[in-house]
């Protein structure tokens, strides 16, 4: 299965680019590239289920959910719990 994050569900996203040699021509030389998401394992205390302990893989972007939500409501969000 592929790493995606738990919150918002970001996955990898394949991008292309392009030099300054063929910028306005119609060939792309410089190919492919796959471009992941800046994610973490992350362990997270809740509160509301009786201290449980969960591990999540997720995003920078998902990080700063959780601090404005908090874990309980990001993960109830996120249909997780």
């Amino acid at each position: 299965m592929a790493k995606s994050c738990a919150i918002t569900g970001k996955t990898s996203l394949i991008g292309g680019g392009y030099s300054n040699r063929v910028r306005a021509t119609q060939f792309n030389p410089t190919g492919t590239r796959r471009r992941y998401a800046n994610l973490q394992t992350k362990t997270y205390v809740v509160p509301e289920l009786d201290n449980k302990k969960i591990t999540l893989t997720i995003s920078a972007k998902g990080m700063k959910t959780v601090a404005k939500k908090g874990i309980f409501k990001a993960l109830k969000d996120a249909d997780l719990i």
